[in-house]
């Protein structure tokens, strides 16, 4: 309601919205909608955090032998001796990694991974890579792990092998709508299918381990037609290192937890850290596990029935109940290995967003404190990817890994030469970056070492798997990563000229009003187009109002300043909105003025409007006006003015 007595000699007004939004089929389907007060109990600890997080690298112990299998079946199945060696080679690149995002975990405690690493220490080009690498694996991810997924159905029930595709999009649509839901309750959703899956994986790799000391393992009984990749005669190294390069899949989802950060429970760092840690070792042991055992059984890579599927009926002895508890806990952990890329897509989007990267839209949170449309843009991408390459993770996997290694070393190269920057400060000094906070430490020297060995052997891989998986199709990944950075370079040109343009840096004053009636302006933010708005708005009478929905507090700050600075001292209003709505608030307060108006009384509605000649551009921009007015124009004696703000702007974008 609006405070009739407050005389106060700012013009800064205080306000509430009195609005809540009402149940409808929208809050049935997601959940009530949260205030932003409410963002701090959406965080989680470590057990959810696991199931967040972390599914997405345990799932790939479910296809990252049978993809090394795959290479390897080309040279004869006495070549699949060397998939234990080839194991623990990945094992071993897996400790180095994890030891090497640790300590990126506890230098940037805010999060952001790769890409504000890089930005932070190497600059805006590499950290436009590594966010390009990143988002493209996260679409690869969702794409890859449902289609893992469903592998796992068809080779259990093969009458579904041709429903597959649609099987896949079913499934992303279900893991997007849980997602809308929100981090907290999504994770704690998913958490028992995680853990069930890790149950099941290690009672079922440690019956199979006890089978074979004990002699009675076997081998796989009828095992399908094996699946041949390439053609070759004998064991070559580069057989050997393409087989390695398919096996890092299972190093995906390993970055996931340090873009992450935020969404645990303080201290954020330790249990981030600590999370990271379980899942390495569970990772680990499982991965090597599998790939001993399935050398022992003599399982083969097949499009028609997985290398899990012939362990698990092989351990159990046909397919039984405890056969179909783990290929149904596999099929749920690879499903839910997309629910890691849906936590961090969103996220990764939104800071690439919030640099002027990528459309401001993504920066937006939605009624459940989650990007919302960064998790819907997310789950069309991922779908198309699937009918394109008919749910084949073998046709997939040639995709995947290229941008998780080059943004491996792009993270760890900046920690390096964070922590070079650090050794150069004296003890007890700091110094501020844009993501974190320089301390000088003592063993500086020593996770320089770590990260730059890591860094080293990520880029290895990385260039092994490049030149391996390029005719596989790798060479479109290549060639996506430099055309979406240019995508966010032209982006980002926009933004900044239209910013030039909207500057008020060496701008005029406001020219004299000279008609009186009451005006009330809306206020997004505080520029050139907004003042030309006011400079009407007080042509028109001496009684203006101007009304800013506070959505972030940071940003109204920077708005209340302005206005301050710019606003001639005509009076605002801010309404405070806790549930991150700007139209009702204002619909609200329009109505609260029109209720105490005299008879008689007029009250316009003026409406700043950004006006872009360029088509392309112009979808960058949520058009406010045009939603004010489809509402306004019903109600009666109120006039609806839009002040169009024109900004002429080159051919591209």
């Amino acid at each position: 309601m609006i405070n009739q007595e407050d005389n106060s000699q700012s013009s800064i007004i205080e306000r509430t919205a009195d609005y809540k939004p009402p149940n409808t089929w929208h809050s049935w389907l997601i959940g009530r909608p949260l205030s932003t007060a409410d963002a701090g109990h959406q965080t989680i600890g470590k057990v959810v955090g696991l199931a967040v997080f972390a599914s997405d690298a345990l799932s790939s112990t479910a296809y990252a032998t049978q993809e090394i299998l795959v290479i390897l079946a080309a040279a004869g199945t006495m070549a699949f001796g060397v998939v234990v060696p080839i194991s623990m080679a990945i094992v071993a690149l897996l400790a180095i990694v994890t030891i090497s995002y640790e300590q990126t975990i506890h230098a940037y405690s805010d999060g952001g991974g790769a890409y504000i690493v890089a930005r932070d220490n190497l600059g805006e080009l590499p950290a436009l890579v590594a966010g390009a690498s990143l988002l493209i694996d996260y679409i690869l991810t969702v794409s890859v792990s449902i289609a893992s997924g469903v592998a796992q159905i068809t080779s259990a029930f093969p009458g579904m092998y041709d429903y597959r595709v649609m099987l896949a999009v079913v499934f992303i649509m279900f893991i997007m709508l849980m997602n809308l839901r929100g981090v907290k309750e999504s994770g704690v959703a998913f958490a028992i299918p995680t853990y069930f899956f890790v149950a099941m994986m290690l009672v079922t790799v440690g019956m199979g381990l006890f089978r074979f000391l004990s002699g009675t393992l076997g081998t796989v009984i009828d095992p399908p037609e094996i699946t041949f990749h390439g053609v070759a005669s004998v064991i070559t190294p580069f057989l050997i290192l393409h087989a390695f390069a398919s096996g890092t899949t299972a190093l995906t989802g390993v970055e996931a937890i340090s873009n992450g950060i935020t969404a645990f429970n303080e201290p954020r760092s330790k249990n981030a850290g600590i999370t990271l840690i379980w899942m390495s070792i569970i990772l680990g042991s499982l991965f090597l596990g599998i790939s001993f055992l399935a050398k022992q059984i003599g399982a083969v890579p097949s499009e028609s029935e997985t290398v899990i599927s012939q362990f698990a009926r092989t351990v159990y002895g046909g397919r039984g109940v405890f056969y179909l508890m783990l290929i149904g806990a596999t099929t749920v952990i690879l499903i839910m290995a997309a629910n890691t890329a849906f936590a961090d897509f969103p996220r990764l989007g939104a800071l690439v967003a919030k640099d002027g990267f990528l459309p401001r839209q993504l920066t937006y949170r939605g009624s459940r404190l989650v990007y919302s449309r960064g998790i819907a843009t997310l789950a069309i991408i991922a779908s198309l990817l699937l009918v394109i390459f008919n749910a084949s993770v073998t046709r997939l996997i040639p995709l995947y890994a290229i941008g998780v290694f080059l943004s491996f070393t792009l993270s760890q190269g900046g920690m390096t030469l964070r922590w070079w920057k650090i050794g150069k400060l004296k003890p007890g000094e700091t110094k501020t970056e844009k993501g974190s906070t320089l301390r000088y430490e003592k063993s500086w020297r020593s996770k320089m070492f770590v990260n730059g060995f890591g860094s080293i052997c990520t880029f290895v891989v990385m260039m092994v798997f490049a030149v391996t998986k390029f005719k596989d199709g790798a060479y479109l990944v290549l060639f996506l990563i430099p055309l979406l950075v240019s995508v966010f370079w032209m982006i980002h040109r926009h933004y900044n000229n239209l910013a030039k343009k909207l500057s008020l840096d060496n701008f005029g004053i406001i020219a004299p009003h000279t008609i009186r009636h009451r005006v009330i302006m809306p206020v997004s933010g505080v520029h050139q187009g907004t003042l030309a708005a006011l400079r009407y708005a007080r042509m028109l009478s001496d009684d203006v109002t101007a009304v800013h929905v506070v959505i972030e507090p940071v940003d109204a700050e920077k708005v209340r300043e302005k206005w301050e600075t710019w606003g001639e001292g005509v009076r605002m209003v801010m309404l405070d909105s806790p549930f991150r709505l700007f139209i009702e608030p204002i619909l609200g307060y329009i109505s609260d003025i029109a209720e105490q108006r005299q008879p008689g009384e007029t009250i316009t509605i003026v409406v700043p409007e950004f006006v872009s000649d360029n088509r392309v551009t112009a979808t960058l921009h949520t058009n406010t006006a045009e939603i004010l007015r489809g509402q306004l124009k019903h109600q009666h004696d109120i006039v609806i003015t839009n002040v169009p703000y024109h900004v002429h702007e080159d051919s591209g974008l």
